[in-house]
């Protein structure tokens, strides 16, 4: 395998990304491309690239930066400013005068007060062009040149989103609102429609507006869970206070509509009790010649994106190749979502999580899977956040394979235990590029190396991004074997 990326000397970024490459234009060219939108026959700004945040970014004329929301790269923008900083003011388009290419028409109704997209007013092709580019860049900015394009990972662009919290809210006057928060705001925009979730998850929500209008005390509704299981779809109502007339309400509700319907009750400690009969919820991820089925309970970490993260899972098979009998330790490993699926490819899987309940539900997948073999995922609970924990794990165990999948804090612990006890190869998947460049600079500077790279479009039409990096240490495989010459 060829190496893709390696430790740089640390050079000055823009910050920024760009679909135009990833070479940003000189500050020079910047400011003048800036000054001949508001100077002579041309009025506005030219917007250059798109920030991380899928902001548009120009400079006024004075060479200061402006991140104006809704601009794309190449567009002609006439700006207002509705917040200054030292170092750059926040934007607002008054008017485009020039519109890029690559603007589409949002497929969402909700697309300008919702703030659950912010992308769909760009073609989702440059979506994911813009979406390499960041990774690219935040690496960059940690000194880690990557020599090749990151690969793709990408699913359909609407009906894709299996799990959504709806917030609830009644106003002073009375009126019941059902939906997502609006951008920068706790204000909620109601929305009957959401091209982005599952059909059978968007055909609800018409229903639960219907619904709560119903209720007799609907203040004391937090917010609704929609899940998309293989057993269909599931909505949690997360209740305040219990109130006997509308639970029976909602028991109705559920039978309606085929659903299975959990009753969340309680502000400090609140217990789950199902109001129609008690699934056992699963979804399937893919594994070495089998399908493997997960269970799961409301709450758990899921991905959003079944699609993308079967590709995601395969890939990590993929890039991971021949494990048969070879020693893995997963890290943040969940439900077993990647544990599982090393397992089949014959790994020995240890598989760690901070929560017992997480540790039971991990123990349970693999039981299920493979009745009388659970020996192939052994299940176990430590605080990953402590590096000790993370020192004690590779010590005791020698993995040949670490796999990491922490949350959006990243794994830097385990990057500095990573770094002091060397493993031939380490799997990082992010939902954090920033965090994600952090710890690779970490283990890149304890002499791994970069062989694989991937971004994957878990959330299309969002600025977020999901990645995968897979790591080797050139010596680590003999370090290993001096230290057990010496023991």
């Amino acid at each position: 395998m060829a190496m893709l990326g390696k430790r740089r000397p640390r050079r000055e970024r823009s910050g920024v990304s760009g679909l135009q490459g990833r070479q940003p234009p000189s500050r020079a060219s910047e400011k003048e491309a800036s000054t001949r939108a508001v100077d002579g026959e041309a009025r506005g700004v030219r917007i250059e690239r798109l920030a991380h945040d899928a902001r548009g970014l120009a400079h006024a004329a004075d060479g200061k930066t402006l991140f104006v929301e809704g601009a794309l790269p190449g567009e002609r923008v006439d700006v207002a400013v509705h917040r200054t900083r030292k170092r750059f003011d926040e934007a607002h388009v008054r008017e485009r005068l020039e519109a890029s290419p690559e603007r589409v028409t949002p497929p969402c109704e909700h697309f300008e007060r919702c703030g659950g997209c912010d992308l769909q007013h760009l073609a989702l092709p440059a979506q994911r062009r813009h979406k390499q580019a960041v990774l690219i860049d935040l690496l960059a900015r940690q000194g880690i040149e990557v020599e090749a394009e990151p690969e793709l990972l990408a699913g359909a662009g609407h009906g894709y989103r299996r799990r959504a919290r709806l917030g609830v809210k009644q106003d002073a006057e009375g009126r019941l609102h059902l939906g997502f928060r609006a951008r920068h705001s706790h204000r909620l925009v109601d929305i009957q429609h959401c091209t982005i979730l599952m059909p059978a998850l968007d055909a609800l929500l018409g229903p639960l507006h219907q619904q709560l209008a119903r209720l007799q005390a609907p203040r004391l509704v937090g917010h609704l869970e929609l899940l998309a299981s293989d057993q269909g779809p599931t909505l949690v109502i997360r209740q305040l206070k219990s109130h006997a007339v509308d639970r029976e309400a909602w028991h109705a509700f559920g039978t309606e509509y085929g659903l299975h319907l959990g009753w969340l009750v309680g502000r400090e400690t609140p217990e789950l009790e199902w109001l129609t009969p008690e699934p056992s919820l699963t979804c399937r991820v893919p594994g070495d010649g089998e399908t493997l089925e997960l269970g799961f309970a409301p709450g758990d970490f899921l991905q959003a994106n079944a699609e993308v993260n079967r590709q995601m899972v395969t890939t990590a098979l993929s890039w991971l190749g021949e494990l048969e009998d070879i020693p893995v330790l997963d890290l943040f490993a969940g439900i077993g979502n990647f544990s599982l699926p090393l397992a089949s490819a014959g790994a020995r899987v240890t598989a760690v999580e901070g929560s017992p309940s997480m540790v039971e539900r991990l123990a349970r997948n693999a039981r299920s899977n493979w009745p009388g073999q659970a020996w192939r995922v052994t299940a176990r609970r430590a605080d990953l956040a402590q590096q000790a924990a993370v020192d004690d794990l590779l010590a005791e165990l020698a993995p040949g394979v670490v796999v990491l999948d922490p949350p959006r804090d990243g794994a830097e612990s385990a990057a500095r235990a990573l770094v002091a006890a060397p493993v031939p190869r380490v799997l990082y998947i992010s939902c954090d590029p920033a965090t994600l460049a952090r710890d690779a600079a970490h283990l890149l500077r304890g002499g791994y190396r970069i062989m694989h790279v991937a971004v994957a479009d878990m959330f299309v039409h969002t600025s977020h991004l999901e990645s995968m990096l897979l790591f080797e240490h050139p010596h680590a495989e003999r370090q290993r074997q001096g230290a057990s010459a010496d023991g």
